[in-house]
């Protein structure tokens, strides 16, 4: 899993390429955990379109970075989803909470 940021007019910029399952959920969370950590930005966008795989692991970090933005009222939006990211995020209802924008 590589994880690419930036901060442009306000907003934090991350691109997650590669599986996001149990292998790399440790590392994920981490690195994520420090790009959220730093800089100044007041909303966050993911684009997941390099993301390949994403499982219930996945899920579960996503979810956990949304816990922890929602508690200093940054929203997470989520741009260019894979075909199976899309499915999942559907499925799961994650658009509630992390909607998708174009």
């Amino acid at each position: 899993m590589q994880i690419k940021s930036k901060v442009y007019n306000n907003t934090l910029y991350v691109l997650l390429c590669g599986e996001l399952d149990e292998h790399s959920a440790t590392h994920t969370r981490i690195t994520l955990d420090n790009v959220f950590a730093g800089g100044d930005f007041n909303q966050i966008i993911i684009d997941l379109s390099e993301l390949e795989f994403m499982d219930s692991t996945g899920i579960g970090v996503l979810i956990g970075r949304y816990k922890k933005m929602k508690d200093r009222q940054i929203p997470i939006y989520i741009c260019n989803p894979s075909k199976q990211a899309e499915k999942i995020f559907k499925m799961t209802g994650l658009y509630d909470i992390m909607p998708k924008i174009v």
